[in-house]
């Protein structure tokens, strides 16, 4: 039988973490927890009514996720998605991996039904510009997530690497422009996660996934983004959305000019990419 520790994970998991730059913590949210989370979000996309600055909807889009797209930042107008984003059970694990503790500054909820694009490889941190160190996502998995239907794929090692330039990604496979190469000698894992499931890794690590590429299966996931508690800046977009874990505001300073890749930063934030 496999002990956890008080810092909530197994002996030899975070030495794993140092080395390859992510985690996966099995069944930290429980069946009935994960359906409520579904059952939110379905509810929204059958009401099919936009959500200002946080859901656009387009039925009539040639691309099946004009119908359903990603929800952005629904933790500002969805209490129960404010409260996931702050589960202590995620702050737990967040702050052993990261040594200190964390900010919450994004949420986000994918539908990916069949036949969706999936997003080219990319780092979290070319867009959230976390200074210093770097960004850290908790993805939750809400549906079963495997390669055929456009799983998660990450990087190992590649946490170590700076944030690339990246080249331009193939729209008919992409919900994003921006593509980073899997660099040599990091060959991606095809992760397969379960609901509850939830896949933790920096904003360095490069990661992506495929279209989903079957005829009856959603991949489904919530996401959030933090950053260490002693970070300074963030790039403006998430100013408004940032919380710490007692639920009070938090304040940073905005990350300044184009980035390492000069102006094509702005123009992604201004595009509503990520």
């Amino acid at each position: 039988m496999t002990t956890t520790s008080t810092t909530g994970l197994a002996p030899g998991e975070l030495a794993t973490w140092h080395r390859d730059g992510f985690h996966v913590e099995r069944g930290l949210f429980a069946a009935g927890e994960i359906d409520a989370v579904r059952e939110r979000f379905d509810a929204l996309a059958a009401r099919g009514e936009s959500i200002p600055g946080h859901w656009t909807l387009d039925p009539d889009a040639d691309d099946l996720l004009g119908r359903y797209p990603r929800v952005m930042q629904p933790h500002d107008v969805d209490p129960a998605s404010l409260s996931l984003l702050l589960e202590p059970r995620l702050q737990r694990i967040l702050t052993t991996l990261m040594g200190e503790d964390v900010v919450a500054c994004q949420s986000m909820y994918y539908f990916k039904p069949p036949g969706a694009r999936g997003q080219a490889f990319h780092q979290d941190n070319y867009y959230l510009r976390v200074e210093p160190l770097t960004c850290v996502a908790a993805w939750i998995a809400v549906d079963r997530s495997h390669p055929d239907n456009g799983g998660l794929q990450v990087c190992p090692g590649t946490h170590t690497m700076a944030v690339d330039c990246p080249e331009e990604a193939d729209p008919t496979t992409s919900i994003a422009r921006e593509y980073v190469a899997p660099p040599p000698g990091h060959d991606p894992v095809k992760l397969e996660l379960e609901p509850g499931d939830v896949l933790f890794f920096t904003g360095s690590v490069v990661h992506g996934s495929n279209p989903n590429l079957t005829d009856d299966e959603w991949r489904r996931s919530f996401i959030c983004h933090y950053l260490p508690a002693s970070a300074t800046h963030i790039a403006q977009y998430y100013l408004p959305h940032m919380y710490d874990f007692a639920g009070n505001r938090v304040a940073r300073e905005a990350a300044v000019g184009g980035g390492p890749c000069g102006t094509e930063h702005d123009v992604a934030m201004a595009d509503g990419r990520h």
